[in-house]
Formats: C-alpha cells, sequence, structure tokens
C-alpha cells in the first residue's frame, strides 16, 4: 500500500472504535461525530476488501481482520506518541542507556533521579543494573558507573565518589564488638573481591581471622544479611545512610579503608553524545555537592 495514500484518519478511527467497541465513543474521543467514525471505518473496510466489526445491537465486536489489525495499530500510535514525546518543546529528547552497580543505584542515584530529570528534561535516562562486571559494546550501553581504580582497559574513566568500607552489622551485633579483634568471633560477609577484610584488618592493627561462610556478589544483598544479624558486612556507609539513620544497621568502629571508588565510564571509541555529556557533568556536580562520604559497589 502506498504510504502516501495512507488513509489515516480512518486508521485512527478503527483503532478508537477497536478499544471502545463502540463508534459513540469513538467518537467522543476523536471529537468527532459519530457518524464520521462510521463512515471512515466503512471506507475503510471497503478499501481492505474485508469487514473490520460485526454491528451488534449493543455495539461492536471485531473480526479475526480486525483483531489483527489492532495491536498493529496501537504500536505504531505509541511509537509516534513517543517520538512527539522526545521532540515537544522544541529539543528533541534523547536517549542514554546508564549500566549502573546495584549499590550505587539504590544508595545513591535512585534518590536523586527527580533531581536529574529536573536538571535534564531532554534526557530519557535507561538504567540497567549489574554487579559491577559491565560489558559496555556487548550491552549496549552508552555509559557505565563501576566500582573499581579507574583503570580499564579500551575506556575512558572519569571520577564520581570514593569508597571507604567499615563492619556494618545489626545493633545486637555491634553490642557485642568493643574493638576490631573481637570480629574474629562473628560471621564476617564477603565480597568476591578476597583482599577487603585482610586490608581493613591490617589497617585496623588486628590480624584477620580465617574467612568462611556466605560470599555476594553485591553490597546489597551483604548488608540485607547484616541487618538479620547473620553477620557482618564490610561495606559503605554512605550508600546505607537511610538503614544507619533508621538504626538497621550499625557502624561499630571509625576505621575505614579505601580501596577504590565509583567511576563513570565509556568506551573510548564511543564519542560523547550532547545527552552523555550533560548526564556526566550532572552526576559529577551532584556528587561533588554531596556531604556523605564516598563509596563503593
Amino acid at each position: 500500500m502506498d504510504r502516501a495514500r495512507l488513509p489515516l484518519n480512518a486508521l485512527r478511527a478503527f483503532e478508537a472504535a477497536a478499544r471502545h467497541l463502540n463508534f459513540t465513543r469513538a467518537a467522543i474521543e476523536l471529537c468527532v461525530s459519530q457518524g464520521a467514525v462510521s463512515q471512515q471505518v466503512a471506507q475503510l473496510e471497503a478499501r481492505l476488501g474485508a469487514p473490520l466489526f460485526r454491528r451488534l445491537p449493543r455495539g461492536l465486536m471485531l473480526t479475526d481482520e480486525g483483531r489483527a489489525l489492532l495491536p498493529v495499530m496501537g504500536e505504531a500510535l505509541d511509537r509516534i506518541g513517543a517520538t512527539l514525546g522526545r521532540i515537544e518543546g522544541g529539543r528533541p529528547r534523547e536517549i542514554v542507556t546508564l549500566g549502573v552497580v546495584g549499590t550505587f543505584a539504590t544508595g545513591w542515584l535512585l534518590d536523586r533521579l527527580g533531581d536529574f530529570e529536573r536538571a535534564c528534561p531532554h534526557i530519557d535516562l535507561r538504567i540497567m543494573t549489574n554487579n559491577n562486571r559491565v560489558d559496555l559494546a556487548g550491552e549496549g550501553l552508552d555509559l557505565a558507573i563501576r566500582f573499581g581504580d579507574g583503570a580499564w582497559h579500551g575506556t575512558h574513566a572519569d571520577p564520581v565518589l570514593r569508597a571507604p568500607l567499615t563492619p556494618l552489622c545489626a545493633p545486637a551485633v555491634a553490642l557485642r564488638l568493643t574493638e576490631p579483634a573481637m570480629l574474629a568471633g562473628e560471621m564476617l560477609l564477603r565480597s568476591y573481591r578476597a583482599d577487603e577484610w585482610p586490608r581493613w584488618f591490617a589497617a585496623a592493627g588486628a590480624p584477620c581471622p580465617p574467612l568462611r561462610g556466605p560470599m555476594f556478589d553485591n553490597s546489597v544483598g551483604m548488608a540485607l544479611a547484616a541487618q538479620r544479624g547473620l553477620g557482618v558486612a564490610l561495606a559503605p556507609p554512605a550508600l546505607f545512610a537511610r538503614d544507619l539513620e533508621a538504626g538497621r544497621l550499625v557502624q561499630p568502629f571509625a576505621m575505614a579503608v579505601d580501596l577504590g571508588g565509583y567511576w563513570l565510564t565509556r568506551l573510548m571509541s564511543r564519542a560523547d553524545s550532547p545527552a552523555m555529556a550533560d548526564f556526566r557533568r550532572w552526576l559529577i556536580d551532584a556528587a561533588t555537592a554531596t556531604d556523605r562520604p564516598h563509596a563503593r559497589q
């Protein structure tokens, strides 16, 4: 069918009538007469050479042909509406697909998404969480926020937040801990980074006990286990501020060890789009303005 000769008004009338199964309600939605909707649908049926509705005494019923056409029309109109929404106001809305370490997403980014939307209303942010193992190219990501030292091959990295780690535990567990050496009697919850607890104990001036028990691929799960009294997590207090303020978690010792930070990364082969540059500026400005300690995955 010639695209230039598509009966757009008739297709729109059909889609509204098919949703309502009523010509009158479709006419009200489209701000035309009931007769106009009925006539446009009839013209479309004549052009297709097939009925789209069965006319019943009280409403309409879709034929097989009508049921086949309706989802196609609905999807097409949704895509048109989304495109119009992106260019509304004179500036096209741009999509930025962002990979984010789960702890950073829940402990920092989500609280600030409203600020981001107000600052950058022209950007549609698509967020994909991960456990810090990310393939920018393979996952189709424009940017990724990840934890580490900023040295990833073929990747440009901008520092966002540092990441001091300290023991966090349930209040009942904290009552038993008066000095770092007493952690030897507790279950020490571990991440897949094997050097974290040994380096914290070295900084605290205490021997590191044998590490056994559950291993987690993210700090969110580890902190939840700690909240339930299942052990002591080594995690960034800044990203669990709500839990600390509510008393669900306690930081028994002031000692923290800095093993890396959060970075905003992109492939060096991937040129910055204007939206990517706008997101980077917003993120770094927001991170600089925060009073919280810097954090980790």
